[in-house]
Protein backbone atom coordinates (compact mmCIF):
# COMPACT_ATOMS: atom_id res chain seq x y z
CA UNK A 1 0.00 0.00 0.00
CA UNK A 2 2.06 2.98 -1.59
CA UNK A 3 -0.40 5.63 -0.09
CA UNK A 4 -0.49 4.50 3.26
CA UNK A 5 3.13 5.08 3.88
CA UNK A 6 3.04 7.81 6.88
CA UNK A 7 3.52 11.41 6.02
CA UNK A 8 7.16 11.40 6.91
CA UNK A 9 8.25 9.24 4.01
CA UNK A 10 6.93 11.69 1.44
CA UNK A 11 8.62 14.38 3.13
CA UNK A 12 11.93 12.94 3.41
CA UNK A 13 11.68 11.44 -0.28
CA UNK A 14 10.82 15.16 -1.73
CA UNK A 15 13.65 16.31 0.41
CA UNK A 16 15.95 13.69 -1.17
CA UNK A 17 14.78 14.89 -4.22
CA UNK A 18 15.27 18.50 -4.06
CA UNK A 19 19.19 17.66 -2.70
CA UNK A 20 19.46 15.83 -5.91
CA UNK A 21 18.81 18.39 -8.13
CA UNK A 22 20.63 20.96 -5.90
CA UNK A 23 23.49 18.97 -6.31
CA UNK A 24 23.06 18.59 -9.83
CA UNK A 25 22.63 22.17 -10.55
CA UNK A 26 25.44 22.80 -8.15
CA UNK A 27 27.57 20.94 -10.24
CA UNK A 28 26.77 22.50 -13.52
CA UNK A 29 27.58 25.87 -12.28
CA UNK A 30 30.82 24.39 -11.20
CA UNK A 31 31.94 23.32 -14.13
CA UNK A 32 30.73 26.23 -16.38
CA UNK A 33 32.49 28.71 -14.33
CA UNK A 34 34.64 30.43 -16.32
CA UNK A 35 33.20 30.11 -20.01
CA UNK A 36 32.86 33.15 -22.02
CA UNK A 37 29.99 35.40 -21.41
CA UNK A 38 29.47 38.12 -23.98
CA UNK A 39 31.99 39.13 -26.84
CA UNK A 40 33.82 34.95 -27.61
CA UNK A 41 36.49 34.81 -29.88
CA UNK A 42 36.35 34.48 -33.15
CA UNK A 43 35.28 31.21 -34.63
CA UNK A 44 36.48 29.70 -37.59
CA UNK A 45 38.01 26.07 -39.28
CA UNK A 46 37.50 23.57 -42.00
CA UNK A 47 34.80 21.17 -41.64
CA UNK A 48 35.07 17.80 -43.21
CA UNK A 49 35.43 18.56 -47.08
CA UNK A 50 37.84 21.42 -46.71
CA UNK A 51 35.41 24.18 -46.49
CA UNK A 52 36.03 27.16 -44.18
CA UNK A 53 32.93 27.48 -41.40
CA UNK A 54 33.19 30.25 -39.70
CA UNK A 55 30.36 31.84 -36.73
CA UNK A 56 30.31 35.13 -38.53
CA UNK A 57 28.86 33.86 -41.47
CA UNK A 58 25.68 32.87 -38.87
CA UNK A 59 24.67 36.29 -37.82
CA UNK A 60 21.01 36.88 -37.63
CA UNK A 61 19.93 33.99 -36.52
CA UNK A 62 20.84 32.30 -32.23
CA UNK A 63 23.38 29.75 -33.52
CA UNK A 64 24.40 27.02 -30.53
CA UNK A 65 28.26 26.02 -30.70
CA UNK A 66 29.05 22.67 -29.06
CA UNK A 67 32.39 21.68 -28.04
CA UNK A 68 33.15 17.79 -27.97
CA UNK A 69 35.01 14.54 -28.91
CA UNK A 70 34.80 11.47 -30.20
CA UNK A 71 36.68 9.51 -26.96
CA UNK A 72 34.13 11.21 -24.98
CA UNK A 73 31.04 8.98 -23.47
CA UNK A 74 29.15 12.23 -21.96
CA UNK A 75 29.33 13.35 -25.92
CA UNK A 76 27.99 10.39 -27.48
CA UNK A 77 24.70 10.69 -24.84
CA UNK A 78 24.00 13.97 -26.70
CA UNK A 79 25.10 13.70 -30.24
CA UNK A 80 21.56 12.40 -31.29
CA UNK A 81 20.18 15.39 -29.66
CA UNK A 82 22.67 17.82 -31.81
CA UNK A 83 21.81 16.16 -34.67
CA UNK A 84 18.16 16.61 -34.38
CA UNK A 85 18.91 20.50 -33.44
CA UNK A 86 20.54 20.80 -36.40
CA UNK A 87 17.83 20.19 -38.85
CA UNK A 88 16.10 23.24 -37.17
CA UNK A 89 19.07 25.57 -36.51
CA UNK A 90 22.43 26.54 -37.81
CA UNK A 91 24.39 24.97 -35.65
CA UNK A 92 28.00 24.46 -35.29
CA UNK A 93 30.31 21.55 -33.39
CA UNK A 94 33.83 21.42 -32.98
CA UNK A 95 35.62 18.28 -32.84
CA UNK A 96 38.46 19.23 -30.37
CA UNK A 97 41.48 16.15 -30.66
CA UNK A 98 39.24 13.66 -31.93
CA UNK A 99 41.59 12.88 -35.22
CA UNK A 100 41.75 14.35 -38.58
CA UNK A 101 38.81 15.18 -41.05
CA UNK A 102 38.94 11.65 -42.65
CA UNK A 103 39.08 9.76 -39.27
CA UNK A 104 35.86 12.47 -38.50
CA UNK A 105 33.85 11.32 -41.52
CA UNK A 106 34.25 7.95 -40.61
CA UNK A 107 32.93 8.62 -37.14
CA UNK A 108 29.76 10.18 -38.21
CA UNK A 109 28.98 7.74 -40.68
CA UNK A 110 29.53 4.96 -38.34
CA UNK A 111 26.89 6.86 -35.77
CA UNK A 112 24.61 8.36 -38.33
CA UNK A 113 25.00 11.73 -37.69
CA UNK A 114 25.23 14.40 -40.21
CA UNK A 115 25.88 17.85 -38.44
CA UNK A 116 28.09 20.25 -39.35
CA UNK A 117 31.77 19.70 -37.64
CA UNK A 118 34.96 22.18 -37.41
CA UNK A 119 38.05 20.36 -36.93
CA UNK A 120 40.41 20.92 -34.12
CA UNK A 121 43.48 18.67 -34.15
CA UNK A 122 45.14 20.37 -31.99
CA UNK A 123 42.60 21.41 -29.19
CA UNK A 124 42.92 25.40 -30.40
CA UNK A 125 40.37 26.88 -31.31
CA UNK A 126 39.03 25.02 -27.47
CA UNK A 127 41.72 26.82 -25.74
CA UNK A 128 40.30 29.76 -27.81
CA UNK A 129 36.74 29.39 -26.21
CA UNK A 130 37.95 28.28 -22.76
CA UNK A 131 37.14 24.83 -23.22
CA UNK A 132 39.04 22.78 -20.36
CA UNK A 133 36.61 19.67 -21.10
CA UNK A 134 34.07 18.43 -23.06
CA UNK A 135 31.30 18.46 -23.80
CA UNK A 136 30.70 22.17 -23.63
CA UNK A 137 27.98 24.27 -25.34
CA UNK A 138 27.12 27.70 -25.88
CA UNK A 139 24.29 29.46 -27.15
CA UNK A 140 24.96 32.76 -29.15
CA UNK A 141 22.49 35.61 -30.27
CA UNK A 142 22.33 37.08 -33.92
CA UNK A 143 24.48 39.38 -32.86
CA UNK A 144 26.91 36.99 -32.31
CA UNK A 145 27.27 37.45 -28.39
CA UNK A 146 27.33 34.47 -25.79
CA UNK A 147 24.11 34.22 -23.88
CA UNK A 148 24.31 30.59 -21.89
CA UNK A 149 27.24 28.71 -21.64
CA UNK A 150 27.06 25.11 -20.55
CA UNK A 151 29.65 22.59 -19.02
CA UNK A 152 28.58 18.85 -19.24
CA UNK A 153 25.07 16.93 -20.50
CA UNK A 154 22.92 19.67 -22.22
CA UNK A 155 19.30 18.02 -23.35
CA UNK A 156 17.79 19.08 -26.34
CA UNK A 157 14.77 20.69 -25.02
CA UNK A 158 17.16 22.86 -22.89
CA UNK A 159 19.36 23.51 -26.12
CA UNK A 160 15.92 24.55 -27.82
CA UNK A 161 14.40 26.45 -24.95
CA UNK A 162 17.81 28.62 -24.75
CA UNK A 163 18.11 29.13 -28.49
CA UNK A 164 14.27 30.18 -28.56
CA UNK A 165 15.10 33.04 -25.54
CA UNK A 166 18.17 34.14 -27.57
CA UNK A 167 16.60 34.66 -30.52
Amino acid sequence: MLFSRPRSWWLRWLRDILIAVAVFWAAQWWMARGLFEGRPPPLAGFDLDGRQLSLADYRGAPVPVHFWATWCSICRLEQGSIDSLAEDYPVLTVAMTSGNAETLRDYLRENDLDFPVIVDETGELAQRWKVKGVPVSYVTDGRGQVTWAGAGYSSEFGLRARLWFAD
